[in-house]
């Protein structure tokens, strides 16, 4: 069976972005570190699938494709045409079209959809946000694994991606020199 991996950036006081969804924190400090961006090279590498939310999707496939399509001496270029090679399925209960390369919409009850994908033999399938959807994930109790990528940073308020109580297992850690930490996550 697939596996369904949520990778998400999230400040040190819980929330994975501002209140009107900037996720301008990510880039706060420490600058890129290699070997964190190829960590999550790696993380992608196992999937073939990402599932996203109606409500970001505009801007990854804008930033993802440009970055494919523009910019060739970028250290993303490798990594852009990955994501805009990949399979994307969007969930949406409002929107039946968006555009994007290899990207349909899900109109579909989550549950049973995701359910559904995770019987389909392939690789991995990984989940990028937004916030309310993960939670959605969360909430339905169909996530197999959490990278939590943990940015030193506190924004005071914002979005969260946990409604209550959750109890996860700490698998793994990975400190980087700019600060962040990457740890793995097993729902209990």
């Amino acid at each position: 069976m697939r596996k369904l991996k949520v990778q998400v950036h999230m400040s040190l006081d819980g929330f994975v972005a501002g209140p009107a969804g900037e996720n301008d924190f990510i880039f706060v400090t420490g600058g890129k570190d290699p070997a964190s961006f190829q960590k999550v090279v790696e993380l992608a590498e196992t999937s073939d699938t990402i599932l996203l939310g109606r409500k970001m999707t505009g801007d990854f496939v804008k930033h993802w494709e440009n970055v494919a399509d523009n910019q060739p001496d970028s250290p993303e270029y490798d990594f852009a045409k990955l994501l805009v090679n990949m399979k994307k399925i969007v969930f949406s209960k409002t929107q039946k079209n968006i555009s994007g390369r290899n990207l349909t919409v899900e109109n579909g009850d989550l549950a049973t959809v995701v359910k559904a994908l995770k019987q389909q033999p392939g690789k991995d399938i990984l989940v990028y946000g937004g916030a309310s959807f993960v939670r959605s994930l969360i909430d339905l109790k169909v996530v197999d694994e959490y990278y939590i990528i943990r940015t030193p940073v506190a924004i005071g308020e914002g979005m969260r991606i946990f409604s209550g109580r959750t109890i996860l297992q700490l698998q793994s850690a990975d400190a980087y020199k700019n600060g962040k930490v990457i740890n793995k996550y097993l729902p209990v």
